[in-house]
């Protein structure tokens, strides 16, 4: 049952669906309390935010796999992660643009965005000598994206940050687990999530 339970949760919190997670939280929670977003272009940049971060490069991937270019469908060899991942930064490059340029959101998204692109090449790299999990680099990264605009805009959203924490812990326990990494790359995953859409937006408006 814990197998199962791991599998499911590492499905749901897969890391080319987090960034369409902050947005519904973005959009339809937080503006709720913070409206800033015209109403027409809410749906347009969720539906945006999907397809440049999830359904392009998932589609991509399932092409790599039919080919026979990577032995699963989770690239669980992290030799294998490279062109997935070369071609998933490329989408986001086009996320941030879409999100600057066609939806006109607050800087501090676009920031975020160029924050999660910024963590997406790290792991890249890193994932050449290190299995860092990006899994939890994509958690850190809506818990500093969630962060950021609390910090924009000066309030909190308790609940958004608590779920966010307690779904990151057991995403942690569901990798640890399934022994698809050490307690290390987890824990560094998250951190490099947090830094890459927190800090940027600290340094312009703490």
């Amino acid at each position: 049952m814990l197998n199962i339970l791991s599998q499911l949760l590492s499905i749901v919190c897969y890391p080319l669906f987090v960034p369409t997670y902050g947005m519904l939280l973005y959009t339809l929670v937080m503006t709720q309390r913070i409206p800033t977003l015209p109403q027409s272009y809410v749906w347009v940049s969720i539906l945006g935010t999907f397809a440049l971060t999830a359904l392009l490069p998932i589609i991509f991937i399932c092409i790599l796999w039919r080919k026979k270019k990577i032995s699963s469908l989770h690239i669980d060899n992290p030799h294998e992660r490279t062109m997935p991942y070369v071609y998933s930064i490329v989408c986001f490059a086009f996320w941030c643009y879409f999100l600057y340029h066609s939806v006109k959101m607050p800087l501090v998204w676009v920031l975020i965005a160029m924050g999660a692109t910024t963590a997406l090449g790290l792991v890249t790299i890193i994932n050449r000598q290190w299995k860092i999990s990006a899994h939890l680099t994509a958690m850190g990264g809506l818990l500093g994206g969630v962060c950021s605009i609390s910090l924009y805009y000066g309030t909190v959203s308790f609940i958004a940050v608590a779920l966010i924490c307690l779904l990151s812990l057991l995403l942690m326990y569901a990798r640890l687990y399934m022994k698809a990494h050490t307690p290390t790359q987890v824990v560094c995953g998250y951190i490099l999530g947090i830094l890459c859409t927190f800090i940027p937006n600290y340094i312009i408006y703490a």
